[in-house]
């Protein structure tokens, strides 16, 4: 009874910061099951409300209601402004809404910066409610029960307007069947968009009211989105009672976990989130599937088999998705690409030539998600993972002696690739913006492990003080930056090579046609389960080899190099390189170096601003990535695949 009572104010605790995140996710559930826009900014929406509401109190009720107000204006405007951003993206699926949203976070969390500084800010709540009150024999906050008593009342307050109002009669048919809404004259778009402004609202209120509880500083909107994400993944998005349940749910890991299991409480959440969403997709993949051709029997199920096996046999669509440049063009470019690239240590300053090792391993990582992305049709955020896998790899055998660089390559790619075997079940059988979900939960998770061992990682300090790495056996330790850049660049090279020579051959091409055309595959008996877990696996080599790259060129690593910022920059890289080039994705990740590193040098504070500009130029201007500016378009071209 007494471990029992001890626990007791942390339930409570827990009671308040789900019911907090509730508020929260109700508007980015309503956003995404709604209007259908997956919104990355939606924690930012929250801290917008945060910094007004601790910008105007001042103690009083006044200042309570003035920042209330003020933050809920603001946060409304900006996400009517999401509403107009993202509005002609609507036909494009949910990776670019993605992209772009995420972009226009990073603006908008750099603009806040600027305004209100880098520090977290105080937030002073009114006298009444700045005191503690006798809750079963123990002293509570006043103001987290008039939180509690305000959430359950919003809750209730909007099952009502969305169960029993023409309004919310509107919001569920443009969710559930938009044609007849516009049957019945009203315009789905509009609803969309009335749907994204009220979910700004709501995040700002939850924001100013949530002040006291996530207070507003730094890092404060990528923590509310992140756990915004999970509640609307566990709560689903057809009920406000079951988005309550979850965020109550999460709520009581965050506190009542940490003080019943702090071991295990920073992983149950995302744990959580990705076994939900397997499961989801498993009974998805047990819905009967579309029946086979009925002539597809004896030798014709034969000839289509073998139709498919054959690169020339593809369809004429998957062949024109496929269909290389010429032989001596693509040799003529990479030669030139080889020639420039190698020329850099006479070009470039130290400083500068590292920034360009840097981006060949970046470049490495953004190539493994164009092999997930572009040609198996699994949109990733959680390449990191294996790339965390390989970086770690590396700097623990270098600590333990092991610095031959072909050695410590050839580790951190097995390590990775088995761990992408391990965890490739639970990605393959999924599609679409379950995929990002799903490999954002194995991301996040990856980074909380490689942020909580600390006797093996560092824990959040990373590992740093290991041996340099050789380039060869009995090479020594690298004389200048020049020679660890040249063995970047060759190793580089070689899992480019590698790489282009398994998408280009028929290996690839079965690839292609298990994204493009999975029901035909299926039906004329390839294992296409088979063929996306040789290009997970594959890809989990080629970010393992990319993150013993990066340890290679920066003697450290912290999880700061492995999160979900990195992640969304490896994304950002593989779009700008057209989703299906591995050489472009190496360019977009050159791009996003020079923007974060070398322009944030230029301008001193407005790295995340101008990388927030690089994804939403990217998102508009680029749709089919830089190759589209190159290339003219065939009549039957697609552009980047929806995600949807």
């Amino acid at each position: 009874m007494g471990a029992l009572d001890a626990h007791l104010v942390p339930a409570f605790d827990g009671v308040a910061y789900g019911l907090l995140l509730f508020v929260v996710a109700a508007g980015l559930s309503l956003a995404f099951g709604t209007a259908g826009v997956l919104n990355l900014a939606h924690g930012w929406l929250y801290a917008i409300g945060a910094y007004a509401g601790a910008a105007l109190s001042d103690g009083s009720w006044a200042g309570l209601a003035a920042g209330l107000a003020a933050g809920t204006a603001i946060a409304c405007a900006a996400g009517a402004l999401l509403a107009l951003a993202t509005a002609p993206l609507a036909r494009r699926g949910h990776l670019d809404q993605a992209l772009l949203t995420f972009g226009l976070a990073l603006i908008g969390g750099n603009v806040l910066i600027e305004v209100f500084g880098a520090d977290e800010q105080p937030v002073h709540v009114p006298d009444a409610l700045n005191t503690s009150v006798s809750l079963l024999g123990h002293r509570y906050p006043a103001y987290r029960l008039g939180f509690i008593v305000a959430a359950v009342l919003l809750a209730a307050a909007g099952s009502w307007v969305l169960r029993g109002t023409r309004a919310g009669a509107a919001v569920r048919a443009a969710a559930d069947d938009p044609d007849m809404l516009a049957a019945g004259g009203r315009n789905p778009r509009t609803v969309h968009a009335a749907v994204l402004t009220v979910s700004g609202a709501l995040a700002g209120a939850a924001g100013v009211l949530g002040a006291p509880i996530i207070g507003p500083g730094p890092g404060t909107g990528d923590t509310v989105l992140m756990l915004s994400l999970i509640v609307v993944v566990l709560g689903g998005l057809d009920s406000l009672w079951k988005t309550l349940l979850a965020a109550v749910a999460v709520g009581q890991v965050q506190t009542l976990g940490v003080s019943l299991v702090p071991d295990l409480a920073p992983y149950l959440l995302f744990a959580a989130m990705a076994l939900v969403l397997v499961l989801r997709s498993r009974s998805a993949v047990a819905e009967p599937p579309p029946a086979p051709v009925p002539a597809a029997t004896g030798r014709v199920r034969k000839a289509v088999r073998e139709r498919f096996r054959r690169p020339g046999g593809l369809p004429r669509g998957l062949r024109r998705l496929t269909r290389p440049a010429p032989p001596a063009q693509r040799a003529t470019g990479l030669l030139a690409l080889s020639a420039a690239l190698g020329a850099l240590p006479w070009l470039l300053d130290d400083y500068s030539l590292s920034l360009a090792g840097h981006a060949l391993a970046l470049g490495l990582l953004a190539a493994s998600v164009t092999v997930l992305t572009g040609w198996a049709g699994l949109p990733t955020l959680g390449q990191t993972a294996p790339f965390a896998v390989g970086a770690y790899a590396t700097a623990l055998l270098a600590d333990a002696g092991w610095t031959v660089g072909p050695v410590q390559v050839a580790v951190a790619a097995t390590a990775a690739a088995l761990f992408a075997l391990v965890v490739g079940p639970a990605v393959i059988r999924a599609r679409g913006t379950t995929v990002l979900m799903i490999t954002l939960a194995i991301g996040e998770l990856t980074h909380t492990a490689v942020g909580g061992l600390t006797s093996v990682t560092g824990g959040t300090d990373g590992l740093v003080g290991f041996p340099s790495t050789e380039v060869w056996w009995g090479a020594g330790a690298p004389e200048n930056e020049a020679t660890v850049y040249w063995y970047t660049l060759a190793v580089a090279a070689c899992a480019l090579a590698v790489t282009l020579i398994v998408l280009r051959s028929p290996a690839g091409m079965l690839l292609t046609g298990s994204r493009a055309a999975e029901a035909r595959m299926r039906a004329s008996g390839h294992p296409v389960d088979r063929y996306l877990t040789a290009a997970h696996v594959g890809a989990g080599a080629l970010a393992g080899v990319a993150g013993s790259l990066l340890v290679t060129g920066r003697q450290y690593v912290s999880p700061a190099d492995v999160g979900f910022e990195i992640a969304a920059f490896a994304l950002l890289a593989a779009v700008v390189g057209g989703t299906v080039s591995v050489v472009g994705a190496v360019f977009g990740a050159g791009l996003i170096v020079a923007t974060r590193d070398w322009l944030s040098g230029i301008w001193p504070g407005y790295g995340p601003a101008l990388l927030g500009v690089l994804f939403v130029v990217t998102v508009y201007l680029l749709p089919r990535g830089l190759p589209g500016l190159f290339a003219a378009r065939s009549p039957g071209a697609p552009a980047r695949k929806a995600t949807s």
